[in-house]
Parts: structure tokens; sequence; C-alpha cells
């Protein structure tokens, strides 16, 4: 997929303001860790990730995305009622019912930031991919000229699954159940927001999506799995469980495995689809962790000094991994006028997203 007249605009981010060490997930896990004789830093070493941030308790996700927003359209000159759809693109919902992009609007409302009345206002979900499928889904709507602006939000809690899962290793101290819940052990919360335009708003400084691939391979939709199970007891007249509980399991092995497999197929066809031969001068992929980097970048020759790293200090915030990483990487000048950016994301199903930009 190619594009013309599409353009990023502003990114705007908010930041958990619980900072949580990988240390102090560890001294949670203390009695996990003599029952099965690991030495703690192991969190650390493994995935390479010091800390994360968190939400305080009952944080609202709409409240997050918001704010990411806000601060987006701050940057910007669109206003936000020339916004034409706002499209909510996280893995963390506030309700079934309705779209959480609706809660995000009466939010933006409430700030003064009223929304036209013909703006299309909708959910999207893919997984750690669900920001990049939204800047497509805005994109396509922009270059068949459905529209002038859209914005597309995220906001990831990482508190809860975290807790559910320490919770759950702890009574169970089991060395099948630690290794496929070390994943979620990376896990950190933020909010992000794209703001995409035909750039009739008068912003110079705002980037062109060249275009981009995506690839699937659906054989492995199970080595990655976050959602709701039955609780073992008893259960109701019809079979159903009484009670529920949160759950994630990642293979992290066949993951990266299979991963990095999908993302050399998605890579060569990216740069062939661009017609970029000569490469990118900049990465920014979606922060998994240090080995997925250390792979993906290595079989893709990839120089590691070209490529942004955020996941260090903030975990890996699903969908807003990737949007959040390349704000900060703008902001400390890392991206520059002129280069050729790729935006590299993976998610669970399997699917990868490559995207490029003329920054």
């Amino acid at each position: 997929m190619k594009y013309s007249r599409v353009f990023i605009d502003t990114i705007g981010y908010e930041l958990a303001p619980e900072v949580v060490t990988s240390s102090e997930i560890e001294e949670r896990l203390a009695p996990l860790y003599a029952t099965l004789r690991i030495q703690p830093g192991q969190l650390e070493s493994m995935t390479g990730i010091i800390e994360r941030r968190f939400w305080e308790p009952g944080f609202a996700l709409s409240r997050g995305a918001a704010l990411a927003a806000e601060q987006a359209l701050a940057a910007s000159g669109v206003k936000s009622t020339e916004i034409g759809a706002l499209v909510y693109a996280g893995v963390c919902r506030e309700h079934f019912e309705p779209a959480t992009a609706c809660h995000v609007a009466g939010r933006l409302l409430e700030m003064g930031h009223r929304l036209s009345p013909s703006a299309h206002i909708y959910d999207l979900s893919n997984a750690c991919l669900g920001m990049l499928n939204g800047i497509i889904d805005i994109a396509n709507r922009i270059e068949l000229g459905q529209i002038r602006a859209g914005l597309v939000v995220s906001c990831e809690s990482a508190r809860e699954i975290v807790d559910t899962m320490i919770e759950r290793m702890l009574q169970e101290r089991d060395m099948a159940l630690f290794k496929t819940a070390i994943a979620t052990m990376t896990g950190g919360s933020a909010a992000a927001a794209i703001i995409l335009t035909d750039r009739s708003f008068g912003n110079p400084d705002s980037h062109r999506l060249a275009g981009g691939v995506c690839l699937s391979a659906p054989q492995w939709h199970n080595l990655c799995r976050w959602g709701i199970e039955p609780l073992p007891g008893p259960r109701l007249a019809s079979g159903n469980a009484l009670s529920y509980r949160q759950f994630m399991c990642t293979d992290s092995v066949e993951v990266l495995e299979h991963g990095i497999e999908l993302g050399q197929e998605t890579w060569k066809a990216f740069v062939e689809e661009l017609g970029w031969s000569e490469g990118v001068h900049r990465t920014i992929c979606h922060q998994v962790g240090m080995s997925h980097r250390e792979a993906i970048l290595r079989l893709l020759d990839l120089a590691e000094e070209h490529d942004f790293v955020a996941y260090d200090y903030l975990g890996n915030t699903g969908t807003v991994a990737l949007p959040l990483a390349a704000a900060l990487a703008a902001e400390r000048e890392f991206l520059e006028a002129g280069q050729r950016v790729g935006f590299l994301g993976i998610g669970s199903g399997l699917n990868c997203t490559m995207l490029g930009i003329e920054w």
C-alpha cells in the first residue's frame, strides 16, 4: 500500500505516574523464587527492562487517551471539530459496550474539545498492532478524500494483569507457569494519540506517510493470549462458571522464533513496496524487550545505533509502545527532517505491519 496525501501531523502521549522497577516485582515474587531456586535479577537480565510505569488504581483508560489526544491537538493546527474520525485502538478497554472511543470523545468534550457530529467514532483491535492499524484505517479515509484529518488514540494499563499473574504464580509456584508469565511482567502503562491529515492545515513540520506492508501467520495464533478464563469450582446449572479471572500466557521462545521469521518476510516486502532499496535511516520497533530487538535488527541487518529504545524504562506498553517511542525519539532529535523512518510493528496472531514515513 502507498499513500500520496497522508501526513502524520502530531503525536501526543501521557506517561503513567507510578514507577515500578523489575527489582520491586521480583521482591513480590521472592517466595516463588525461593521455591523454584531462581536467582534475583533474572527479570531485568532476560528482558532488558529496568522499570515500567503503572496508572493509579481505578484510573480510567479513556482519561489517559483523552489527555494524550489533548496534547496532540495542542501541538497541531487541527481543531477538534475538524477531526473526521476518532479510533480507539487499545487492547485494554473500559467496557464491552459502548466503544471506548465514545468515552474518549465524551472526555474530550468535557475538556472543551468538541468533535464534529459527523465524526466516525469507533474501536479497532489487533493486539499490539492496534495503533498502526488505526493509522492505516485513517490514512485510507484521507487518501480517498472522505476526511481531512483523523485521530488514533490508545491507553494501556498493565497493573491489573501483573497483579493477577503475580498472585497466581505465588499460589501455584510452578516453573511452567513462571515461564509463560515472564512476558506479562514486562508490561507497562501509557497513552498515546496520533493526528493524521491531508496537510491542508498548514503544518510544515508534518511527516509524509509513504506507505507500508502487512503480513500475517495465523497458524501461530495461540502463542500469546490475554483474556478471561473460568475459575475452578462450582458451576451454574447451565454449566457456566460462577467466577472468572484474567490470564496472560506467552510462549516467549516460539513468539520470538516465528515473529522473527514473519518480520524478515515483511521487511523484504516493505523495502520492495516503497522502493527503499537503499534502506532506512532510522527505525522504531515495537518495544517488546532486549532479545526480540537484538534478533530482529541482526537478521534485518539494521544498525542498533539507528534504532530507538524506550522499553528499558517504560516496559512493553502494547499498542502505545511504538508511537510513544517515536514521539520520544522526535523530542530527543533522534529523528530528523529528510530521514526515511521505518515503524516496525508485530502483534500476537501473528501479524506484522511496517510503515514508512518520510520524516
